[in-house]
C-alpha cells in the first residue's frame, strides 16, 4: 500500500518514520469546495471511509481534534463527554492554521503544530482502509485504521450524531 507521492507531506514523513504502510491519493482541488463527500468521490472511496479532521475547543479551553466520517456530523455533546468537558465547539476558522499549521481542508493530526488530544469516531474500525488528509488540500493518505489510531495516539469514541435525529433536525 505505498505509492510515492509527488511531494512528501509531514504526515507522510511521520508515517514513514513509524514504519506504517500507506497510499497517497491526489485529487483536483476546487478552492470553494470543502466537502469530504466530494473528496471521497474524487479519490474513489465511500464518504464514510474518508475521515475529516475538525479542531474543536472544550469548555475547559482545551483544544481537541475530532476525526469523523465525511458523511457524518460531529455531535459536540458526545465529544465534550469523552473529553471530560461540559461542552465543545468548533474553533473559529481564523484560529485553525495558527493552531495546527494546516489550512482548512488540509488539516490532519499527523504533524500538527501541537499534540492536541485526538478522538476518532468508532466507525473507523469498520474498514480495512480509511482516508485522512495528508496535510495539504488535494492530498489524502489511505491507511489501515489501527495504524492511523497508533500514529495519531487517538482515543476511539462514539462522536457522531444519530442519523435519525439528523433527518428531523
Amino acid at each position: 500500500m505505498s505509492a510515492k507521492p509527488v511531494h512528501k507531506t509531514n504526515a507522510a514523513r511521520i508515517l514513514d518514520g513509524l514504519g506504517i504502510a500507506y497510499e497517497i491519493r491526489e485529487y483536483a482541488v476546487d478552492p470553494e469546495e470543502f466537502s469530504a463527500v466530494v473528496v471521497a468521490e474524487k479519490i474513489g472511496l465511500p464518504a464514510e471511509q474518508v475521515f475529516k479532521t475538525l479542531l474543536c475547543v472544550t469548555s475547559h479551553k482545551e483544544h481537541v481534534f475530532a476525526v469523523v466520517p465525511g458523511d457524518a456530523e460531529l455531535d459536540f455533546k458526545k465529544l465534550a463527554a469523552v473529553a471530560g468537558a461540559r461542552k465543545a465547539e468548533m474553533v473559529s476558522l481564523k484560529d485553525v492554521q495558527p493552531l495546527t499549521g494546516y489550512v482548512r481542508g488540509g488539516v490532519t493530526v499527523l504533524g500538527a503544530k501541537k499534540d492536541f488530544p485526538v478522538y476518532v469516531d468508532e466507525t473507523v474500525e469498520l474498514f480495512d482502509v480509511v482516508s485522512v488528509s495528508a496535510g495539504t488540500r488535494g492530498v489524502q493518505v489511505l491507511l489501515r485504521p489501527a495504524d492511523y489510531l497508533r500514529a495519531a495516539k487517538a482515543t476511539v469514541a462514539d462522536l457522531t450524531k444519530d442519523v435519525r435525529s439528523e433527518k428531523t433536525a
